[in-house]
Parts: C-alpha cells; sequence; structure tokens
C-alpha cells in the first residue's frame, strides 16, 4: 500500500489546501492529512476544530485519514511508514521555505521524499492569513473556503 502526507497548519482549511488533498489523494492508496503545529504560530481555531474541519470536507474521499501531530512530520511519516510527503507550493515565498524543509527532512529521514503540488490556477494566491484578514474586513470568502465551512470560519473568526 503506498501512503502519503500532506501536513499543514489548515488554520483555516481552504480551497487550495482542498485541491491538494484531492489531487494527492489520487497518487496514493492512503493519504494522511495531518494537522501540524508549528510553535511560531498563534492559531485562530483549536486542533480538535481544524481537525474536524478537514473530517467535514474529505467525509466522501475513503482514503483519507485525519491526524495531529505535535511532532517533525518527517518523524510522523516514519512511525506510520510512509514515504511520500506531498506540499502545495503557490510562490516564491514558500518555495524558499519548503526547499529549506525539505533539507532537514531529507537529513532526518532520506527514505521520504517530497513531491510538490502546485496549485491550480483559482487558488495560487489564497493563504490561511488572507482569509483572517477578509474576515476581519467583512468581505466574502465564500469563493476560497470549501462551502461547508464557511458559516463555521466566519463565526469563529469574527470575534
Amino acid at each position: 500500500m503506498k501512503k502519503g502526507l500532506y501536513p499543514g497548519s489548515f488554520d483555516p482549511l481552504t480551497l487550495g489546501h482542498l485541491d491538494v488533498i484531492t489531487r494527492a489523494s489520487e497518487l496514493v492508496d492512503e493519504l494522511h492529512v495531518v494537522v501540524a503545529d508549528n510553535p511560531k504560530k498563534k492559531y485562530a481555531f483549536s486542533t480538535d476544530e481544524r481537525i474536524e474541519m478537514i473530517k467535514k470536507v474529505t467525509q466522501d474521499m475513503p482514503n483519507i485519514v485525519v491526524s495531529y501531530t505535535s511532532d517533525l512530520v518527517v518523524r510522523y511519516a516514519e512511525l506510520h511508514q510512509i514515504k511520500v510527503l506531498f506540499r502545495g507550493l503557490r510562490n516564491i515565498a514558500d518555495y524558499e521555505n519548503e526547499y529549506m524543509l525539505y533539507q532537514f527532512n531529507r537529513n532526518i529521514n532520506p527514505h521520504v521524499e517530497t513531491v510538490v503540488l502546485f496549485p491550480s490556477s483559482r487558488n495560487h494566491f489564497v493563504s490561511s492569513s488572507s482569509i483572517k484578514e477578509l474576515v476581519y474586513h467583512d468581505a466574502d470568502i465564500s469563493p476560497y473556503i470549501p462551502e461547508e465551512l464557511v458559516s463555521m470560519v466566519k463565526e469563529k473568526l469574527s470575534k
């Protein structure tokens, strides 16, 4: 069984994330979508809320496993015998960060390969930070968030 891993903070989950999840899930038998905490970030949504968002939008995808880690994702991969790590790459800033992470991950576990998926053109500029700013300014987020999450995200972020 070929397993893959798509980690992220998903705070909140966007259509860009869902695009990568959908495409990555078609390349492996089992895709672990892992909420990974970054100690540098302050989260608007709890870990449980982020997991709930992912489960809600992937419930019709039978090969998705939704999980959480506070450890390095490359260690999660090793623990679950995952050899493929999927990453989304939107722009040059993402490239620099992802290239650095790739080097660290390869040094920690050279058996885990990183596969980069570029976003579709309608999602290349969408970020969780942008969603938060749009909600702050009472703008429409429905083009950027899965339909089933719009009210939850607006309610949580507008507080």
